[in-house]
């Protein structure tokens, strides 16, 4: 079974009269990079929900974001973060006195423009309540993005599978022309020789030469491997998730055997064949990158 690392999740709770939401999409990556935005209140949960996202997500590019709502008819008392103000009008300050520029002529409009210059007395500290209804979302949000990843995971396979059948296609149509090859290649050295007027030469070594030279050309062993390629590709998909890395391995190999089939080839239907298995592969070779 197979897993995408794309995926979309969502999910809510409530707790205290407050609705908290966490949305995490992923994409491909080689290893698991979250970036996490998440409200001032809710910092102390950020290290917990992390954890929560490597469990599951193992590898992916992850955007996490977390926020809160005061849900209507909640009485929540608002106050303004004094200290935040005098950070950021000390800021403003320095910065008029360097650059120059003339001071905000309505200090206040200015200063509330900034983020977390207010507070709620549940902003404080994150009560139990509130730890549990985000680690709730949090999971819920993992879950449902696993569920994508699953169905992603399903397209890729039916995207796979009909590919590499196609490519097990050609390589069975190589075959003929395989046999047709090996004694067109020993005629036309023959027929050179005898074109020759006076050519005197060994005939044994001649012999030797030949099946060396047809053994250099003789490409069985890279259809042999490159089938087995192909029926490992298939039995790694249907195996355990999370084989994203492993199957890129085995399309780089079957890349190899088809690149050494093209050079000892030396068969314009041959070439033909391989051109084609070629742009099926790197069709693979670009999907397989979003597999987990």
């Amino acid at each position: 079974m197979l897993l995408s690392m794309t995926g979309f999740g969502k999910a809510s709770a409530e707790a205290l009269n407050k609705k908290f939401s966490v949305e995490i999409k992923s994409l491909n990556s080689k290893q698991l990079d979250v970036n996490a935005r998440v409200p001032s209140a809710l910092r102390s949960m950020e290290l917990e929900v992390r954890n929560i996202i490597a469990h599951e997500l193992q590898r992916g590019k992850v955007d996490l974001t977390m926020t809160v709502e005061t849900l209507p008819g909640a009485d929540t008392q608002v106050k303004l973060n004094i200290p935040a103000l005098q950070v950021y009008k000390a800021q403003i300050e320095q910065a008029v006195k360097e650059l120059g520029i003339p001071e905000p002529s309505d200090w206040l409009t200015t200063l509330m423009r900034f983020p977390d210059v207010t507070v709620t007395e549940s902003d404080e500290d994150a009560s139990p309540e509130v730890q549990a209804a985000v680690l709730e979302a949090a999971r819920a949000a993992v879950a449902a993005l696993m569920d994508h990843r699953r169905a992603e995971g399903k397209r890729l396979e039916e995207f796979f599978a009909p590919r590499i059948e196609a490519i097990a296609s050609l390589l069975e149509e190589i075959a003929p022309y395989e046999a047709e090859r090996v004694p067109k290649i020993r005629a036309r050295i023959e027929e050179g020789l005898a074109k020759i007027p006076v050519a005197e030469y060994d005939k044994g070594r001649l012999e030797q030469e030949m099946i060396f030279y047809i053994e250099k050309l003789d490409v069985n062993e890279e259809r042999q491997r490159l089938a087995q390629h192909l029926r490992y590709f298939l039995e790694t998909m249907e195996g355990p998730a999370g084989q994203g890395k492993k199957l890129g391995f085995i399309s780089q190999e079957m890349g190899r055997e088809i690149n050494t089939l093209g050079s000892k080839s030396n068969h314009a239907d041959m070439q033909r064949i391989v051109v084609k298995m070629k742009d099926i592969l790197e069709q693979i070779k670009e999907q397989v990158l979003n597999v987990m």
